[in-house]
């Protein structure tokens, strides 16, 4: 480990059980000049993380904690470094985007880091409840989907491609749609005996579009791109047949298809086609 890692870790491992630093660590980052605007997407994140308790270091979530803590580990020492080698790509990916801030390269850093922690702490998976487990493929498809709206915006929207900029950059409202989660996680955990029926029920009537008329017909290809883009394989195989398999079992892909809404969710593949 370099000196920089070594520091980043301290500084995680000193809040790993306080999430309120962990959200005063995140925001420390974005306040170097030029940068604040980028933190309104991963703070707003971290806010659900807290509300929820996922973070709380009793009853909390082993796996929301330890993927959280790679994506703050990663930006920590991309921030302390200066002219040493990043100790992963995730790292070198916030170096590049330090270096010179844009869209595009936050996306790239942010991702990275949360691919990486999902692969990374794979093994936590299984401690977690079956909902649980399905919420993690969700987020993980909405935030690649965020990322490919700015550097593929053909392959996320289509013919309303011109559209990608303004609904992707992490600066700006239109981002909350893909980024902040608030009206497509729960904000109670773990989420106890709640079915994944009620659960794809109470899904608010845009959510349900953006999901199942724009989102999941480009899955397959969409996780292909973020592999690629992201220079990380695995990633690939996080999707079987366009179903997300990260955490969620192939033999339950009925999830990923709806009988609702059926005539607009038509209307919107047809647009984005």
């Amino acid at each position: 480990m370099t000196e920089a890692s070594e520091r980043a870790a301290e500084l995680v491992a000193a809040a790993r059980d306080d999430p309120a630093q962990r959200l005063r660590l995140a925001s420390a980052f974005y306040e170097q000049r030029g940068l604040r605007a980028y933190r309104r997407a991963e703070v707003a994140f971290m806010r659900w993380q807290i509300r929820c308790g996922v973070l709380r270091a009793e009853g909390g979530s082993p796996w929301w904690r330890a993927v959280n803590e790679s994506l703050l580990r990663d930006a920590a020492e991309a921030q302390l470094l200066n002219d040493g080698e990043p100790s992963s790509r995730s790292v070198a990916f916030w170096c590049a985007f330090l270096r010179d801030p844009s869209p595009e390269r936050w996306y790239r850093a942010h991702n990275s880091s949360i691919v990486a922690g999902y692969l990374r702490h794979r093994d936590l998976v299984a401690g977690e409840g079956q909902l649980e487990r399905f919420f993690m493929d969700v987020a993980l498809l909405r935030v690649l989907y965020a990322h490919c709206l700015l550097v593929r915006p053909k392959l996320a929207l289509g013919r309303l491609s011109v559209l990608g900029s303004l609904l992707g950059d992490p600066r700006r409202r239109g981002a909350d749609l893909f980024l902040s989660l608030k009206d497509v996680l729960p904000d109670v955990y773990p989420l106890g005996k709640v079915s994944i029926e009620k659960v794809l029920a109470d899904e608010n009537y845009l959510s349900r579009i953006v999901d199942y008329g724009v989102i999941v017909p480009r899955l397959a290809r969409l996780y292909e791109h973020a592999a690629v883009d992201l220079d990380e394989p695995e990633l690939a195989a996080l999707c079987r047949d366009g179903c997300p398999v990260y955490a969620w079992p192939y033999e339950e892909r009925q999830v990923w298809r709806t009988g609702r809404s059926p005539f607009v969710i038509a209307l919107a593949r047809r647009v984005v086609s």
